[in-house]
């Protein structure tokens, strides 16, 4: 790690940690709500943060297609970073499962809870609309594979479709490789634009320890250590599943690229705890490309591709707490599930994931497909909201460090011809 990135890790690893120190005091001493006086400037940082995705995310991936020179080489990356991402979802679901049945977080567990109700009206909508078991999931994936299709590249821009945006790139890229002389002036300009992207992210990632210290403080503020008591051995088991998942990971990614687990984990350092806070892996794109490039070496071309495409597509931690969850509220009402239900949930986390959005909360719609495949009710998703939050932030991690890794091993394939 340089110098300066290595200064940088331990700034935002002290905010983080000033931040739920303060954020503890505020919640037990009552003063909660003076936490709206400084949350602007964490809402500041993540808008600052989701400004740059879509510059960055446009002119990091047509360079990186231009500078490929073939779809044959875009093929090799694309199968395999597919590839990685899908077994590594497989795994972190299996990992899930297994801890859940070990430890049985579920059972006499308290139902005092307020049930889908707790939600907001726009998120209640959304989850009853995904509630239709394996036809949902099956509408989930192809609007997925279809709704990646951009109708209008800008509009898609506009909103923020990250895997639109990504479709439109790879195809411009592409298809500047074959009128060189003709999109040369073009490739300039988006090459300007890479460039002003990444000074950009650099000077946002400035702000990061000041972003993250409200953030955190925000978070403690509001549920203290009340929700986390009552809930701990689901929690437990949740963190558990992550932690082990996170260790395999590190363990692939270190073995891949010859480094020192360590080095991987101070590499990244930022990007987790970036991630960590904000609870959003495409807010923190900007900051996990700058680390895998800069810390980790992982070549600039393969970052630009591999690293967007798992923004969107892998989400690890989400199948793994989905998968936790489901049965956890199994649990809890005292449904017995079978060997072929598990399989299911098994099945329905792993699919449904890749189309949950990378942004907060998301993992509660797609946790109503996983619920209704095998027919829970999706009012236990009320069992699991106070808590949401804070484990959605640990999730979170594991889905950018999933990413992280899975553009070393990719990396370290291409590198090795492989």
């Amino acid at each position: 790690m340089q110098p300066a990135a290595k200064k940088e890790a331990q700034k935002i690893g002290i905010a983080m940690v000033l931040g739920l120190i303060l954020g503890l005091l505020l919640h037990y001493f009552g003063k909660g709500e003076y936490v709206k006086f400084i949350s602007p400037i964490g809402d500041a940082f993540i808008s600052l943060l989701k400004m740059v995705i879509i510059p960055l995310v446009f002119s990091s991936i047509f360079m990186a297609m231009y500078h490929l020179g073939t779809p044959e080489s875009l093929g090799r990356m694309g199968v395999r970073a597919v590839a990685y991402y899908f077994v590594t979802t497989c795994i972190a679901v299996l990992f899930g499962i297994i801890f859940v049945n070990l430890i049985n977080p579920g059972v006499g567990a308290d139902l005092g809870a307020a049930g889908v109700q707790g939600l907001s009206e726009a998120m209640q909508s959304k989850v009853a609309s995904s509630s239709g078991g394996w036809a949902s999931l099956f509408a989930s994936i192809k609007e997925v594979l279809l709704g990646a299709i951009p109708t209008n590249p800008f509009g898609s821009m506009a909103d923020g479709n990250i895997l639109q945006v990504i479709v439109f790139s790879i195809l411009m890229g592409m298809t500047a490789l074959f009128i060189p002389k003709d999109s040369e002036p073009f490739v300039k300009v988006v090459g300007a634009l890479e460039a002003l992207s990444n000074k950009l992210t650099m000077g946002v990632m400035s702000l990061a320890p000041y972003g993250i210290f409200v953030l955190m403080t925000g978070v403690l503020a509001k549920s203290g250590f009340g929700a986390i008591i009552s809930l701990s051995k689901y929690m437990v088991t949740v963190i558990l599943g992550l932690i082990c998942h996170g260790i395999f990971l590190l363990i692939v990614g270190s073995i891949r690229s010859k480094t020192s687990p360590f080095e991987i984990l101070k590499g990244v350092g930022p990007a987790i705890i970036t991630a960590f806070s904000t609870a959003s892996s495409a807010a923190t794109l900007p900051i996990t490309m700058m680390n895998v490039e800069e810390n980790l070496g992982v070549d600039k071309d393969t970052a630009k591709f591999v690293l967007p495409l798992g923004a969107t597509v892998n989400m690890d931690g989400t199948a793994l707490y989905e998968s936790v969850a489901a049965i956890f509220i199994a649990q809890a009402y005292g449904y017995d599930l079978g060997l072929t239900q598990q399989i299911i949930i098994f099945m329905t986390a792993s699919l449904a994931a890749i189309g949950a959005a990378a942004i907060p909360g998301a993992g509660l719609i797609t946790m109503s497909i996983v619920l209704s495949a095998v027919g829970l009710p999706i009012e236990g998703i009320g069992l699991i909201l106070a808590v949401d939050r804070i484990l959605d932030m640990f999730r979170t991690a594991v889905n950018v460090f999933g990413d992280a890794m899975g553009t070393v091993v990719v990396d370290s394939m291409l590198r090795n011809k492989e």
